[in-house]
């Protein structure tokens, strides 16, 4: 075949036709998604108790993020409502896991009795490894 036998693109249909169809979905707030991503990762640096404070950060990020992916998923042409809840219910836990792990850590440390026992213990251990 050659060019002239061939249609022109587009040929027999208006511009105005046309559809694009990445145009006509609809797209999940980036902050939803991010809100959830922030969330687990709070959540799972939390449960370590090493990381708590990390999570602790990562938890109030996740809170902002929720809450403005819950505003965005109010616009027209853009979805996330779950996913900003999700990451928002997660943040949440992550933040009062956090409070509550620093609070007994803060409890703990400050109890002379508790701190005394644990250093008997420590020392008792060190004698039977020698």
């Amino acid at each position: 075949m050659t060019a002239a036998s061939e249609p022109a693109r587009g040929a027999g249909t208006s511009a105005g036709s046309r559809t694009h169809r990445g145009d006509a979905r609809a797209k999940t707030s980036a902050a939803a998604t991010f809100a959830l991503v922030f969330g687990v990762a709070g959540l799972l640096s939390v449960l370590t108790a090493i990381l708590a404070w990390i999570g602790l950060v990562l938890g109030i990020i996740g809170i902002i993020l929720g809450i403005v992916g819950l505003k965005m998923s109010q616009r027209p042409g853009v979805t996330g409502r779950g996913v900003a809840i999700g990451g928002l219910v997660l943040s949440i836990l992550a933040v009062l896991i956090g409070l509550g792990l620093a609070a007994g850590i803060t409890t703990f440390v400050n109890n002379e009795g508790a701190v005394d026992r644990l250093q008997q213990q420590v020392d008792d251990l060190r004698d039977k490894l020698d």
